[in-house]
């Protein structure tokens, strides 16, 4: 009997599947590597940025809640910061008038106009992190201002 694999991208859409987890002989097993584990926050985070791993997460009390999904961050010259900060406001309808586009699902967490937003996955950014139109949503439903952002390099 072979060993239970996990559905590719399974874990880093934030969704395992029964059929996911099912291996070779029909036996339920638990990922070997879960994205938990990869989250590399402490516990006073409640989103966390791994700019090295493109990813983030959703966290309590250093739990995941949601992710890891696949993000892009700011492009040479406009990098996204790493450090420890807090969300300062939310705009679910957000237009960047410096870069004069749409930010839908936008919450900050910089004194810098940087945010989660739902963005392009394919193009680095100008300092923000884009996200999938639905983990947008759910970051911007996840988080309230006050709440701790942790960006690693």
């Amino acid at each position: 009997m072979g060993t239970p694999r996990i559905a590719r991208g399974a874990v880093a859409r934030g969704v395992i599947s029964v059929a996911a987890l099912i291996g070779a002989g029909g036996i339920l097993a638990a990922p070997a590597a879960s994205a938990q584990a990869a989250a590399p926050c402490g516990p006073r985070a409640a989103a966390c940025i791994d700019l090295s791993d493109n990813a983030a997460w959703l966290m309590d009390n250093g739990t995941v809640t949601y992710g890891a999904v696949p993000i892009t961050t700011g492009k040479p010259g406009y990098e996204t910061p790493p450090g420890t900060f807090s969300v300062t406001y939310k705009d679910i309808d957000h237009w960047s008038k410096a870069y004069d586009a749409p930010m839908p699902y936008s919450v900050f967490f910089t004194t810098s106009g940087i945010a989660f937003h739902e963005g392009s996955l394919r193009e680095q950014s100008h300092g923000c992190v884009h996200l999938s139109p639905e983990a947008a949503k759910a970051f911007f439903d996840g988080l309230t201002p006050g709440d701790v952002v942790e960006v690693v390099p």
